[in-house]
């Protein structure tokens, strides 16, 4: 088939690959402007960018996509389909009917579970055992859109927002090729949404990751894991800010009365700290300046004593 793909970030990259792989015509690549980043402030390419002039595939960075003269550029490529895997921009309708297939997106979730721009992570945070990929046929609501296939991917104890993100990254990608070939050979089946069981996944902010020790070990391990590796989720240590990168809800803990983001026990590899409901052991961590580090090294480096009070 002959694809407009549309996308930006790393986990868009994987489906462009997988379709020029299985031998379709990617004839465009739509991304975001670039941007300045780091400290120099010099324009990046998106990931998509990357791939899309790694293949020699034309790339095209509208900066508002509802703009007459963008749908008028798509059209002049005469696509078969465009693919959209998190692109950044709400396609107007004129985009959506442009092609004879329409417009196939590729979404992290079990919709119509997680709608939202963060789907990944907020299947952490919110304590969900399962997953996975939905494709659909695009609508002008928000992931709103006919499904077509879906796959399932399981949420270990261990999981956190980028180990899920590089598993459904692969998943969707296999998902989309096998989409386009019901698509092309007539045995797509299209399946109505009901409404969403679950609240609209937010897009992340750096505030988020505050930590509020009144809730219990458990949520606090939950948005550790989410939030690993953007934002992260951090605390207050007097005038530093620590990042936590690993913790684990203490099961078999006896209650404690102490005030929650209490420090309860300073072992050689850990520390135990006193939540709202629960204790959190936490394992691995970062200071300002400081490159991530398990708790032991950290330790070695830096007196932490029982009694000592993490705040927000």
């Amino acid at each position: 088939m002959r694809i407009i793909f549309m996308g930006t970030p790393d986990f868009s990259v994987g489906t462009l690959e997988a379709l020029i792989a299985a031998g379709h015509d990617v004839c465009l690549a739509v991304t975001q402007p670039d941007k300045p980043k780091g400290r120099g402030k010099e324009m990046q390419f998106t990931p998509v960018k990357e791939a899309a002039v790694k293949h020699g595939i034309p790339v095209y960075q509208p900066v508002k996509v509802r703009q007459p003269e963008c749908v008028a550029k798509l059209r002049s490529y005469q696509a078969d389909v465009i693919v959209v895997v998190a692109f950044g921009q709400i396609l107007p309708k004129d985009i959506l009917d442009l092609t004879p297939y329409g417009c196939i997106n590729v979404h992290a979730s079990l919709l119509p579970k997680y709608r939202g721009a963060a789907p990944i992570q907020w299947a952490i945070i919110r304590g969900e055992e399962v997953t996975g990929v939905t494709t659909m046929q695009m609508d002008e609501g928000l992931d709103t859109g006919d499904m077509i296939l879906r796959t399932e991917i399981s949420i270990t104890e261990e999981e956190t927002g980028e180990s899920l993100h590089d598993k459904l990254a692969r998943a969707g990608a296999d998902l989309c090729v096998e989409t386009l070939a019901a698509l092309e050979d007539g045995t797509a089946v299209f399946e109505h949404q009901q409404e969403t069981p679950t609240p609209y996944a937010k897009m992340l902010n750096k505030q988020m990751g505050n930590i509020d020790w009144t809730q219990s070990a458990r949520e606090i391990e939950l948005l550790v894991r989410g939030l690993n590796s953007w934002p992260s989720a951090y605390t207050h240590w007097g005038d530093k800010v620590v990042k936590i990168w690993k913790a684990k809800a203490v099961s078999g803990e006896a209650f404690s009365t102490k005030e929650p983001g209490t420090v309860l026990t300073v072992e050689k590899d850990c520390f135990t700290v006193q939540t709202g409901n629960g204790v959190l052991k936490i394992s691995e961590l970062q200071l300002p300046g400081k490159k991530r580090m398990e708790t032991s090294a950290f330790l070695r480096g830096y007196t932490l004593e029982p009694g000592t009070i993490f705040t927000a």
